[in-house]
């Protein structure tokens, strides 16, 4: 069974790094991204990539964390309009909106959310958004900035809408990713959710270090730990593991490589 993990993030520890690559691979991880979304988090991407350069596709960005800081947002975007043309990145990420934890940044982080936007449509590229607490503004600001290409969009990676979102979201050309949340006992919403995505626009993910699955839950999160949400899902959507992980995986291949 061959898996592709659609969104991972590591630290700078390269013997770290390189453990985990290594566990993800013998797990049947045979492909995954690794994401960015801050400083630290795009210089640890790079390095995961650089490990396994094969194996490993990137995404680097300027997530909606970053606002308020001591860059600018123009600044910010700047920084990763630099970032892409130094590396050859399979998409511009993660980037999005998030009001559970800061509402007061709303309209700063939709600015941002936009000017990368914009970017990644002049790249080509897809996007990974986060978005939590703003499915409306997460739509008005998609809606704002045009996609002049025919591909998907991109990535709403760890979603954990509920299926009036999702399909919204699939109606604006999105692949929709399902994370180890899925396996949560709380998370009826997403598996709901996760019912509605079509076979052609699924994407398994592990969000790691974060939301380990059930049944490692208290665990620091990795790649290698997607198979347990691989299977889960396969059981709740009633096809093979080995089905689920093949579909997914030639998904993502279709739109990151």
């Amino acid at each position: 069974m061959e898996i592709y993990d659609t969104h991972a993030h590591f630290d700078e520890d390269r013997a770290k790094t390189e453990a985990t690559l290594a566990r993800a691979h013998s797990a049947g991880v045979t492909r995954l991204m690794a994401v960015g979304g801050s400083p630290e988090l795009n210089r640890a991407a790079i390095l995961a990539q650089s490990l396994a350069p094969d194996a490993t596709r990137l995404a680097l960005g300027a997530d909606r964390d970053q606002v308020g800081g001591a860059r600018t947002n123009e600044e910010l975007a700047s920084a990763v309009r630099t970032l892409h043309a130094a590396h050859a990145c399979a998409a511009v990420g993660e980037i999005g909106l998030d009001f559970h934890y800061s509402p007061e940044t709303k309209d700063a982080q939709c600015d941002l959310f936009a000017r990368q936007l914009a970017l990644a449509d002049e790249l080509a590229l897809p996007v990974v958004i986060h978005t939590r607490d703003a499915d409306d503004s997460t739509l008005g600001v998609l809606d704002e900035i045009q996609w002049h290409h025919d591909a998907p969009r991109g990535i709403i990676h760890c979603f954990t809408g509920n299926p009036s979102f999702a399909r919204q979201l699939l109606d604006h050309n999105f692949f929709i990713s399902i994370s180890g949340i899925v396996t949560f006992r709380a998370a009826d919403n997403v598996r709901e959710s996760a019912l509605v995505v079509p076979d052609d626009r699924l994407l398994m993910e592990t969000d790691s270090p974060f939301l380990a699955p059930v049944p490692m839950r208290g665990n620091e999160n990795e790649p290698a730990f997607i198979t347990h949400t691989v299977r889960f899902l396969a059981t709740l959507r009633n096809v093979q593991a080995e089905d689920l992980a093949a579909r997914t995986f030639a998904n993502a291949v279709s739109l990151l490589g």
